[in-house]
């Protein structure tokens, strides 16, 4: 009897045994994030580099986006979480400047993806342009004062110039007051004026054309006592009528300015948007002349109206782009988002405008339908173009995080269209892991074995697959970003398949990514009908996936029940198909076919799957239904093992299923009086756990399904359960003593696998148990025993899972919540389970260290993303259990990363890099030598065109605007803005001069320079003579008196002596003889540089091509 009560005792005293402390520790902890792919749902605002073709993405919440070709992205995160306002690329740099709503102006550096520098305003910024191609920004703040500064890229530095242009600058030199506080609403470089010029608009409709380097006003609109003179252009109206021949005058009073563009490509045309809805074209080639000038610019003004209505929404946002088709600077399409009557549908305008003789029509309008609220849109310029676009592709960004593309093609047709919303089909940004349409429901994580098959086969699947170039790639020869290149590494991957993603959508779809590196990249697509086969339901919503590393099965269960089994290693004889239901199972032949194939489909109950778990390598399959029951399948011969019914009495959904090989588990639930008999040592069988939403547990034996133990475990307390976790160990039992202390733990907790179970709860990771001798039998007993997690919304318990079997529920371990919990999933460290990781509903996040459950470190999903909680997140998480978490939402995809020592992504040498230095460097080359003036002759004005094309492997138009880019004229602009622009005095306002003609005789050719003597004899003759020849050269004249430089004819009027006709005669032949001469030179210099040009083109051309090779044999 007291040896019975002694076992009795080691078998249900777990409740005395001490907890051992976790080593989780905070150091062991560095959230962050490892991959980001879409499209932020907090977007706001766009900007566009046109010769790297990278877009960039600001956010609400302090993020900045960068989106490239071929899948590469990137994620710029602030430290501070406020909105952007503006963001502009460094054109061709590898820079982006932002400016968030606290006025702190950042660089970042795309290559090291962080702040190369800051520099927090002192007021608040009202508007902001970069010079393009230049390190050069204006800032206009809401004092109404425009400064300038300058990011200097070999020192990283960003740092303020002295130039400056005040409110009471302006009053001064424009000769009239200006309101005081006027805040700069728009800062615009004029094109095709090299940096010289820009303009100034006010918030109370003034605007200032101002020169840099001359510091005088060009041109000055604006102000309440303008007359409209040039009439009012309706553009609901009949879209062919012409301007009205009657002068229409009317007061037009103080409008405060809210959008304002270029609208013509050489800066002559300004379009400025109103609050009040108006739209008013300024023609600013009117130089100023006096204090007159705003009365003699109000015959160069043209008001366009998009409504008649009397109440009108203001104009948010004007943009324009020029008429491939036309020869007119000013002929192009004006994008306009407002302007609308207050009340109509929410529309972007774009309207057609064509100019005659100074007057103005509207030749076309239509209305593109947005898909949510507007945030921002932007043209893309073609690379090296300044003075207004040649194309009108456009980006549209409309809330939350949708990004749409509209080619120039597409927008011809529409404008030529006569309806007033014609339809078009926008493309939708291309997501490299699409998250809606179709919508994501479920995903899952997993790592697959190094150095084994299944990497190889992985590789070699998605060698096959292909799927003409991605599911990625739809339209791709429209897309127009190419930029950024990947890694070296991502593009070899010499050691295979390292990790896979896998997601299921609700259209019965399953997508399998390589996720080895940063950049991923579909495997292959898996449609949800079979091929040749109907199955009724096969499109429903996928519920849920399990994966089997080791033989490469997949199981994907959907919302009516059906469960289909693929093989991804595929079968290129043909594949047997099973049809399997509750009655029959049907064979079919399916053709032969490359990649994967699908095994079987089950159609056993008409229940949503809620829990799929592989066994013994993916030979068994257990399925769990939401009407409680559970199946056990055969996947090799596809056939149904048994049923396992009455799981739980109220039929509750099945959530969780678990496979365990345990010892003695028949021991644990005899009778005291069958206690000491004698079982062989080291007996064990698999043990299906099974968990319902009710928080119970069932025990079945998995060869026969059948139950283990009296009645199902439960909780004291009613709960919902989330997950369980069983975590087998090894330990030890000494027969002399209660206590038990660790030995070993198995390396086999996952997802839905626990803990171990000891006097001492701890966990180790040696692979199996040793056996032990038969001396050592006698006296003690080595018994494989585990601990088991259960997470429930309000509760964490931790219980041995002997103590689970017999039916007791006092728990070791019990941790109540403060609010509720919804997702779980275990850590490990060093191949140890040593942590679990909780997300609340709240959006906070919690890792504590197991198995004491104490708290380690507290998160949030809004500090490490951004994000807020929303609703059935957790049913697209997914985990490894060496802390990397994926996350999706909206359109945006995430992988977090937990561990401070874990860099399975091998960051950052696997990272994609977003500036191509090559192409950079190409391309300043071609801009430099192009806008050469020297080179212009010689030069093709399509060279940068033709780089980019071979880089980007696209056709780049030919644009003539390759020579309006100012870079090579910027070195005057740094010593202009070193200084204050009214330190020198010169007058305020310019009249029109003329342009000052140039004579062939003022033309100097570059000759070889007279060498110096460096007789000493030479030297003291010039010496001695001295005097003698200042005398006769300045005429007597002092000492005092400085020689000025003669022109050839005062030389001859001073010193020729009086002579004929014919020698006048002569001086003239000589002259036109010159003149020969140095015609000869100009056009043998000219032929140089032609053949320069020639020479420089061909080199080119040869690099392009050895780029397109190389870039060709990294995709193969």
């Amino acid at each position: 009897m007291l040896a019975a009560k002694r076992l009795i005792q080691k078998a249900v005293q777990h409740h005395q045994r001490k907890v051992q402390h976790g080593d989780l520790t905070t150091e062991d902890l560095d959230p962050r994030i490892s991959v980001h792919y879409g499209v932020p749902s907090t977007a706001s605002v766009l900007a566009f580099d046109p010769i790297q073709r990278l877009l960039a993405i600001g956010t609400l919440d302090g993020r900045i986006k960068v989106i490239g070709g071929d899948g590469i992205e990137g994620l710029l995160i602030s430290p501070k979480q406020l909105p952007y306002k503006h963001i502009e690329f460094l054109q061709n740099k590898a820079y982006i400047v932002s400016i968030s709503n606290d006025n702190d102006i950042q660089v970042w550096d795309l290559e090291s993806r962080s702040i190369a520098d800051s520099l927090q305003w002192a007021s608040n910024i009202t508007s902001f342009s970069v010079i393009s191609g230049s390190h050069f920004m204006y800032v206009g703040d809401e004092h109404g004062l425009m400064s300038v500064i300058k990011f200097e890229a070999e020192d990283g530095k960003l740092f303020q110039l002295q130039y400056h242009i005040s409110a009471d600058s302006i009053s001064e030199a424009a000769g009239f007051p200006l309101p005081n506080d006027q805040p700069i609403i728009g800062v615009l470089p004029q094109p095709c004026s090299s940096g010289n010029r820009v303009l100034l608009a006010y918030q109370n409709g003034l605007i200032i054309l101002w020169d840099i380097s001359e510091g005088q006003i060009l041109f000055v609109g604006g102000g309440k006592d303008l007359q409209l003179k040039d009439g009012v252009v309706d553009s609901s109206s009949e879209m062919d009528a012409n301007l009205p021949d009657a002068t229409l005058e009317h007061h037009l009073e103080e409008k405060e300015i809210s959008a304002l563009c270029w609208a013509s490509s050489n800066g002559s045309i300004l379009a400025v948007g109103y609050i009040d809805g108006d739209i008013l074209f300024w023609n600013t080639s009117c130089a100023a002349s006096s204090k007159s000038q705003q009365a003699s610019s109000s015959n160069n003004i043209v008001k366009l109206q998009l409504s008649s209505a009397e109440r009108r929404l203001p104009v948010i946002v004007l943009q324009w782009s020029k008429n491939q088709k036309s020869r007119n600077d000013c002929d192009g399409q004006l994008f306009i988002y407002g302007g609308d009557e207050i009340g109509s549908e929410e529309v972007l305008t774009v309207v057609s405008l064509e100019w005659s003789m100074g007057a103005l029509r509207c030749v076309g309008r239509a209305e593109l339908t947005l898909s949510g609220s507007f945030a921002d849109m932007i043209l893309l310029p073609n690379a090296g173009a300044m003075g207004g676009n040649q194309k009108a592709d456009l980006f549209v960004l409309t809330n939350p995080g949708q990004l749409h593309f509209y080619d120039d093609a597409s927008l011809s047709a529409l404008i030529s269209q006569r309806e007033r919303r014609p339809s078009i089909s926008a493309m939708e940004f291309p997501s490299v892991i699409p998250s809606s349409n179709p919508s994501m429901t479920v995903a899952k994580l997993s790592k697959i074995p190094t150095g084994g098959d299944s990497s190889k086969a992985l590789l070699e699947v998605a060698s096959v697959m292909k799927l003409a170039s991605t599911v990625t790639a739809v339209s791709a020869a429209k897309w127009p970003l190419t930029g950024g290149l990947p890694s070296e590494l991502s593009i070899t991957k010499n050691d295979g398949v390292g990790r896979i993603y896998l997601a299921g959508y609700s259209d019965g779809s399953i997508r399998i990514w390589d996720a080895t590196y940063p950049v991923l990249s579909l495997i292959c697509l898996l449609e949800g009908e079979v091929q040749g086969v109907k199955v009724a339901g096969s499109s429903a919503p996928v519920t849920k996936l399990d994966f089997c590393s080791i033989s490469l099965r997949l199981a994907v269960g959907n919302g009516c029940g059906l469960v289909r089994l693929y093989d991804l290693k595929g079968c290129s004889d043909g594949t047997h198909f099973h049809f399997v239901t509750e009655t029959r199972n049907e064979v079919h032949i399916l053709p032969q076919g490359k990649g994967p194939q699908c095994r079987a489909v089950f159609c056993l109950l008409n229940s949503p799957i809620q829990a799929l778990q592989f066994a013994n390598c993916g030979a068994k399959l257990a399925v769990g239904f939401e009407s409680g029951r559970v199946a056990v399948l055969d996947t090799s011969s596809s056939l149904v093992l048994f049923w396992i019914d009455g799981v739980s009495c109220s039929s509750f959904p099945i959530i969780s299923i678990t496979w365990k090989e345990l010892t003695y588990t028949h021991s644990l639930v005899k009778s005291p009086k069958h206690s000491e008999t004698k079982v062989p040592a080291y007996s064990a069988e698999e043990v299906i756990f099974v968990l319902t939403k009710d928080a119970r547990i069932n025990l079945f034996e998995g060869g026969t399904g059948k139950i283990i133990g009296t009645q199902p475990w439960h909780l004291k307390k009613p709960s919902v359960a989330i997950s369980m976790y069983v975590i087998a160990v090894s330990i030890s039992v000494s027969e002399s003593s209660n206590e038990m202390q660790p030995e070993s733990l198995e390396d086999s907790a996952t997802k839905n696998e626990p803990i171990s179970n000891s006097t001492t709860v701890s966990i180790n990771s040696q692979e199996g148990v040793q056996q032990p001798s038969s001396e050592t039998a006698c006296s003690e007993e080595r018994l494989l025993d585990s601990i088991l997690l259960l997470c429930c919304e309000d509760s964490l318990h931790l219980y041995s899972t002997k103590s689970v079997i017999q039916g007791n529920n006092k728990s070791i371990r019990k941790v109540k919540h403060a609010k509720p919990c919804c997702w779980t999933a275990t850590l490990k460290k060093d191949e140890k389970v040593c942590g679990l990781v909780l997300l609340f509903q709240t959006g906070v996040i919690e890792i504590r260290s197991l198995p004491d459950l104490e708290l380690v470190k507290e998160s949030s999903l809004m500090s490490i993303l951004r994000w807020n909680f929303k609703a059935n997140m957790d049913k697209m998480m997914s985990s490894s259990d060496n802390g990397q978490i994926t996350l999706a939402s909206g359109c945006e995809l995430v992988f977090i990363s937990l561990l401070a020592g874990e860099n399975d992504f091998r960051i950052p040498e696997t990272l994609p890099c977003l500036h191509d230095e090559v192409l950079a460097a190409a391309a300043d080359a071609a801009l430099s030598f192009s806008l050469n003036p020297k080179n212009k002759q010689g030069t093709k004005p399509g060279i940068l065109g033709g780089i980019v094309k071979g880089f980007k492997g696209r056709k780049v138009p030919h644009t003539e605007d390759f020579i309006s880019n100012p870079k090579v004229n910027f070195s005057h602009l740094e010593g202009i803005f070193l200084k204050s622009p009214f330190s020198d005095s010169s007058p305020a306002v310019t009249d029109n001069q003329e342009a000052e003609e140039l004579n062939i005789d003022d033309i100097e050719i570059d000759e070889p320079l007279p060498v110096a003597s460096s007789s000493s004899h030479d030297f003291q003759n010039i010496k001695t003579e001295k005097g003698t020849e200042r005398e006769r050269l300045f005429q007597g004249g002092t000492d005092d008196t400085k020689p000025r430089l003669r022109t050839p004819e005062e030389i001859i009027a001073t010193y020729r002596k009086a002579g004929d006709a014919s020698s006048v005669a002569a001086h003239a032949r000589d002259k036109l003889v010159q003149r020969q001469e140095k015609l000869e030179k100009i056009s043998r210099r000219t032929e140089e540089l032609q053949s320069g040009a020639e020479d420089f083109a061909s080199l080119a051309n040869e690099l392009v091509k050895t780029l397109e090779a190389r870039k060709k044999w990294w995709h193969i």
